[in-house]
Order: structure tokens, then sequence, then C-alpha cells
């Protein structure tokens, strides 16, 4: 058994009073008590406590270890504290496309290495997906509407999308009238989508989705972005990469009346044992990027 929860199980019992007290406050059972307490005495060596139906005594040899543990509690208290305000140090391998890296990664990426310079961080930046056994990689940062089985899965955001197209491509084909109409249009894909369904709601807050195809799907959002700005199609890409281009009119929203399904932004490791000490400290300061530039837009 553990040492340090059992010297924790025994100072909650002599501050409880009796084993049922100590079991409630610990919101752990009755016989488990018991075990942690039979385990203190055989590392001991000796009874502790005397017990008895209505009352529980120390042993002289209980009140010394008593104190001990109280001490041993503490010690182990400070080392967790001491750990996790360690200043992490070596390197932290990053899996991320090149989307990620840009607009995602590399805004917070200067603030979060000054803060702490003992760490070196190695961005594997790969449209294609990593093989994180194979390739030593610590947490791959993915968008992505179906995380992949078998890795953690830490939610640490969200990808809004547009759908939209140049006035180029709109005055030649035309706009949709309604969801169906994409179905007549040439649609420029992500090839990462679970499948080619574009899904949207509606101002009621339905959900709905429509079979998309077209002459082009890329894995790299910046080739749809320019796939669009040439007057080749209708695209559904991250709000942030066409924020500009919507501003100046090189594209124009279409179907605006339907709000474009986001996709999860998400931290993926592969164990949660023997974690690198800087891969929580770099997730952390990713999601609060990430909300600190959603606030900033306005939630979009």
């Amino acid at each position: 058994m553990d040492r340090i929860i059992a010297a924790q199980v025994y100072i909650a019992i002599c501050e409880y009073g009796s084993l049922s007290a100590a079991s409630r406050g610990l919101q752990m059972s009755r016989p488990m008590v018991s075990r942690y307490l039979e385990a203190m005495e055989q590392w001991a060596g000796t009874r502790l406590i005397h017990r008895t139906t209505r009352h529980l005594t120390l042993t002289p040899a209980g009140e010394s270890i008593l104190q001990k543990t109280r001490q041993l509690s503490r010690l182990s208290d400070d080392i967790g504290e001491l750990s996790r305000r360690a200043i992490p140090s070596g390197i932290l391998r990053v899996a991320c496309a090149h989307y990620t890296a840009a607009d995602i990664i590399s805004p917070m990426l200067p603030r979060f290495l000054l803060r702490y310079p003992e760490l070196r961080i190695e961005l594997d930046i790969n449209n294609r997906r990593v093989s994180m056994v194979g390739e030593r990689i610590d947490v791959a940062i993915r968008i992505t509407d179906n995380p992949e089985p078998g890795a953690i899965a830490r939610r640490i955001g969200e990808c809004a999308s547009v759908l939209c197209a140049s006035p180029e491509y709109l005055a030649i084909h035309g706009r949709p009238a309604d969801l169906a109409g994409l179905a007549e249009h040439n649609c420029l894909c992500y090839s990462n989508f679970a499948d080619q369904r574009w899904s949207f709601t509606t101002a009621e807050g339905e959900t709905l989705s429509q079979a998309v195809n077209g002459n082009l799907s890329a894995g790299i959002s910046s080739v749809l972005l320019d796939a669009a700005l040439a007057g080749c199609g209708i695209t559904l890409i991250p709000l942030t990469e066409a924020s500009n281009w919507l501003e100046n009119g090189r594209l124009e929203r279409v179907l605006p009346q339907l709000t474009p399904a986001s996709m999860g932004i998400y931290g993926m490791y592969l164990s949660r044992k023997l974690l690198p000490a800087a891969l929580h400290l770099f997730l952390d300061e990713v999601q609060q990027s990430l909300q600190m530039s959603a606030r900033t837009s306005g939630g979009q």
C-alpha cells in the first residue's frame, strides 16, 4: 500500500476520533480505512491505537508515530508543491499542421518561451497525421471533428469556420439560394474532414448538413484559400484565415444566414503517466491564447 496515503489516513483517524468518522471525512470505505491502519501498524512494527466499540485511544508509540506522520504529510505536500512550481526544462516535441502553427501556436510561443527559458520546443509542422510513438511526439495540436481513438484528447478550443467565395466566382456561377444549392457548385474541400459533408446551424438552432463535391481537396487550408481567391469555387475555411480577405472584399460570405459548425481544437497525447512537465503548461497557454483571441474577435 502507498505509505504516504496510509500516513494521511492514520492522521485522519486520530483527528476524527474514530475509523467510521475518518471513513466519512475521507469519503473512503470503512474496510479500506482499516486496511490502511493495519498497514501503518505493520510499518511501525507495533500497535498504534487501542480500539473498543466506543473509544479510540493512542498507544505511546501511536502518539510518537502521529507526530512523525504529520511531518511526513507536510513533507509530501511540500514536494508536490515544488514539483508544481518547478521550472520546466528539456524538450517538448509538438506536432501540428501549417495553419495551426501559423495562427494558433506562433502567437503564443514567444511569450511561453520567455516564461520558461530552460525549455526547448521542437515543432513538427506537417499536414499528415504523424506517428506519435514512432516520431517521439509528446503532444499533437489538431483541428478535427473526429479525434482519433487510442489517444487522450483534451479539447482546448474551437475553430470557427466561414463559407465563402470570391465575387468573381459568384458573379459567374451565382449564389446558392439554400443549403441544397451547394450541390450545384464547385466546393473546395478540406481533405481531413471525417466525410465531405458540411454542417451548419440555423438561427433557430437546427443543425443541417449537405454533401458537397468539387475538383479540389487539400489538407492545407491556405491552398483552399488561394483557390477561392482565384475564383475556383466555394470553400469552408477557418474564419481567422479568411477575415482579412472578407474585410477587403476579396471574399464574400455565402449563405450568411447559416453558421458553419465549428471544429474542436485538441491537444492529443498518448498517456497520462510520465508526461513531460511542460505538456500541460503548454496546453494551458494555447487554451488561454485561444480564449483571448475569441474575446478580442467578439467570440467569432
